[in-house]
């Protein structure tokens, strides 16, 4: 019964404007915590915290356009929910790489090193199976 009370909830925002003031509170609490973030997962080989803040924001901006407030918060309740895992440690390091660092397109590094010297027919099947 003690992990029920670990997210506050807050109450549903009246407005967009409401809504989206939150989303920018939000946004600065993400961004507060990628230090210790980044010492808890030991993430300095792997990215910087300009890495981490732009993947935040491009998290939150996947979702601009949607204009109910009610979608909003939920989204916003995820976003912290999420966010108070990751600092209580609830994830390992490979899935905060795995979805904050890499994410869809791979490593950029690893990626410009394999498809050098591969025949088209490689290039495009490695295309279609990167998750």
């Amino acid at each position: 019964m003690a992990f029920a009370s670990r997210v506050k909830v807050p109450p549903n925002s009246a407005t967009l404007e409401e809504a989206r003031h939150r989303t920018f509170d939000f946004f600065r609490a993400a961004c507060r915590s990628i230090p210790s973030i980044m010492d808890i997962y030991n993430l300095y080989d792997v990215a910087n915290p300009s890495q981490l803040r732009s993947t935040i924001a491009a998290q939150i901006r996947k979702n601009a356009h949607i204009t109910n407030p009610k979608v909003i918060d939920m989204l916003l309740f995820k976003g912290m929910e999420e966010l108070s895992d990751i600092k209580e440690h609830a994830k390992q390091r490979h899935h905060i790489i795995g979805q904050y660092v890499v994410g869809n397109q791979g490593l950029v590094q690893d990626m410009a090193s394999k498809d050098e010297n591969l025949s088209p027919f490689l290039k495009n099947f490695y295309k279609s199976n990167y998750f």
